[in-house]
């Protein structure tokens, strides 16, 4: 018996590489799916879900503390507005692209119609870099930022959130100066700080998702995350509270990363040494290479991924594991690999994971507990009532237990290995296109 296949079209004209790249990944999951539903494929759905609503490009020009102008390039990308209000983060940091940008909001739509929340898809920044800045000018660049932007979003238009170089201080700052031009005060921005409408956890919410993640698949195999070494990229938010996730749940929390090199602690990172790191990171600002503590090791330039270890989070940036470093992981025994940031895993990388029988979650899935949780924000908002810590935990927990499920049926079944990528690209997919279909042309 053979299976019907359909024709998948080719990424639309001058895409760029990163972009290419994730819609490759969706494309080569969907043949199945398309065959079995040729009004899609005469719909055009995915060639129309592929091109972005719009993209809006800026100038955006600035001060520093000596007076010398400067100027940076802003976008929005509004990919899809399908199933609620375009909802993705802000990143600013000197490799934003327009590229980078639809590349990351592409995987937004799918990401955000895995939560079964009401989030459409966008993704936006600038290649404006905030380190090394004082408060006074990240808060001059953030208001110039903002009048260009305003009149894009709104509670029921667009709802950025925080990214790569935009946490609660950026957030903060762009919040008060969208209030400003517009006074009023709406959930238009998520990942608020808690005093002016932020929902409890959102900080911890990305790395605590893609840990549960990653426990369900391990759970899924008949094994536990607890006693289990743990090798973790990044020294972000999603990278230092995925390390405090791991040590609440008995894992043993090996690596944590940043762009100069990676620190080793054979024993595990205590909770303090964690605790000091967010600390160091987020307060102070600091590298790695000037942390010290007893049984830490700092290695200059070079990644966690040669550390034995039975668990890996990519928790830094796109493409940072390559097929040489999951051939490495492999060798040294990994056996659940979850992705923390955005598609961090090079194509040739996820191969390799998948030839070896390692259970791999893409960022679309393992670590949707971020926007998520955003989405919990903009319904705490609406609603002008608090929610408590817990309430939040309880449906983070809840919704991660969803997708996982998601992927689980359309990317395998019980007993069965499950190849997550195609699961997630699925699931996400059949939301957008029933919606799409429904809404006509």
């Amino acid at each position: 018996m053979t299976t019907a296949t359909a024709t998948i079209p080719a990424p639309p004209a001058h895409s760029g590489s990163l972009f290419q790249q994730a819609y490759e990944e969706v494309a080569e999951s969907l043949d199945s799916v398309l065959a079995a539903h040729p009004a899609w494929q005469a719909a055009r759905v995915l060639e129309r879900l592929a091109e972005p609503d719009r993209i809006i490009r800026f100038r955006v020009t600035w001060t520093d503390d000596k007076g010398a102008i400067h100027i940076n390039r802003g976008w929005r990308v509004q990919q899809t507005n399908l199933l609620g209000p375009y909802k993705g983060g802000l990143r600013f940091h000197p490799s934003v692209t327009e590229d980078t940008l639809r590349f990351l909001a592409w995987e937004q739509a799918f990401k955000n119609a895995l939560t079964g929340l009401p989030l459409g898809a966008g993704k936006g920044g600038s290649d404006f870099d905030p380190k090394g800045k004082s408060d006074a000018e990240v808060n001059r660049f953030c208001n110039a930022f903002m009048a260009e932007l305003q009149p894009q979003i709104g509670p029921d238009r667009d709802v950025p959130a925080g990214d790569i170089g935009v946490g609660g201080r950026e957030v903060g700052y762009l919040y008060g100066a969208y209030m400003r031009l517009t006074r009023e005060h709406g959930g238009v921005l998520t990942g608020k700080p808690l005093g002016i409408g932020g929902v409890a956890l959102r900080t911890e919410a990305t790395g605590y998702g893609t840990v549960a993640f990653a426990r369900h698949m391990l759970e899924h195999k008949g094994e536990s995350l607890d006693g289990k070494k743990v090798a973790i990229s990044g020294s972000g938010n999603v990278a230092l509270y995925a390390a405090e996730r791991c040590k609440q749940q008995g894992a043993k929390v090996l690596t944590l990363s940043d762009s100069g090199g990676t620190i080793v602690c054979e024993a595990g990172l205590s909770q303090d040494q964690i605790d000091e790191l967010k600390n160091y990171k987020e307060v102070q600002r600091g590298r790695l290479s000037d942390y010290s503590s007893p049984g830490v090791e700092y290695h200059h330039q070079i990644d966690p991924w040669g550390v034995a270890c039975e668990v890996a989070l990519p928790c830094a940036t796109q493409n940072e594991l390559d097929g040489s470093e999951a051939a490495s992981l492999i060798a040294n025994g990994v056996i659940a690999v979850a992705e923390g940031a955005n598609m961090p895993c090079t194509p040739d990388a996820v191969e390799k994971f998948a030839e070896a029988g390692v259970a791999f979650g893409p960022g679309k899935a393992a670590n949707a507990g971020g926007v998520g949780t955003s989405g919990f924000e903009m319904s705490q908002n609406s609603l002008r009532i608090p929610w408590t810590r817990s309430d939040t935990e309880q449906r983070l927990e809840t919704m991660m237990a969803n997708i996982h499920a998601s992927c689980v049926e359309h990317g395998g079944g019980k007993g069965k290995a499950v190849d997550y990528v195609r699961g997630a690209n699925i699931a996400g997919f059949t939301k957008l296109a029933e919606a799409m279909m429904q809404m006509g042309v």
